[in-house]
């Protein structure tokens, strides 16, 4: 019996360690975030994005899980002070971020072909954005998560870029390059309904799909690596150029 316990013992403990070491991996100067702008060039009607890493912004990628369930994703994100309308969603609390992801299990932009290769189901691990609705949620590490709905709920509106998945995400399809220590994306004024006055802060994590646990949610964030403001308190403002 004793060797019995020991052994469940010893097997909780490997998987523990292996779950801790998953979000950690990438707990680089890649994913410590030392600079965040939004810039407004009114010549171009339109909103630059940028975080500014210590190391190689985007050089880093997920190590496939080889299924959805347990697929990792890493994220470069802009937690905002914008409400949901101002991307399509309804009205619902929570906080609208972009989120700047890459997943080599999976595609959630069917949409867009970013590799170009003519295929479009085979590009998670591109750098690509997500507009979401994040909110507390207790039962991951990282205290947040993708909110999400009952699939028969008629009062949500999502873009019609969304992914068709029971989530508050879109797929809207902008341009993210990187480059040495940044990683940036554009946004037309006309996809924010013009609303360049916000507030904003810079965050790095790792998060994770479950499909198979009813106790956690379906996009969770188990590790976070980088807080701009460090206090998660928005208070970057949009500087206008």
């Amino acid at each position: 019996m004793k060797h019995l316990i020991l052994t469940i013992a010893l097997l909780v403990y490997s998987y523990a360690s292996y779950a801790y070491q998953k979000h950690t991996d990438y707990n680089t100067k890649d994913f410590k975030i030392s600079k965040a702008t939004v810039i407004h060039d009114t010549s171009i009607a339109s909103t630059i994005w940028k975080i500014t890493v210590e190391g190689n912004a985007g050089l880093t990628t997920p190590t496939p899980a080889g299924q959805l369930h347990g697929a990792p994703v890493l994220g470069y994100v802009f937690p905002t002070t914008l409400q949901p309308e101002d991307v399509g969603f309804n009205p619902t609390s929570g906080i609208v971020a972009l989120a700047l992801t890459s997943h080599p299990d999976f595609d959630d932009t069917p949409l867009w072909d970013e590799n170009s290769d003519k295929k479009f189901d085979n590009d998670g691990v591109i750098w690509h954005p997500h507009w979401v609705i994040l909110h507390e949620d207790k039962r991951v590490d990282g205290g947040l998560s993708v909110k999400q709905f009952k699939k028969d709920d008629k009062t949500v509106v999502l873009p019609p870029t969304n992914p068709g998945m029971p989530m508050y995400m879109d797929s809207p399809g902008y341009q993210v390059t990187t480059q040495r220590n940044e990683i940036l994306v554009v946004i037309p004024d006309y996809r924010i309904h013009h609303k360049v006055d916000f507030k904003f802060d810079a965050v790095s994590a790792y998060m994770e799909v479950n499909t198979n646990d009813k106790d956690r949610p379906m996009l969770g964030v188990y590790k976070v690596y980088s807080i701009l403001s460090k206090e998660l308190s928005l208070p970057f403002i949009v500087q206008s150029k």
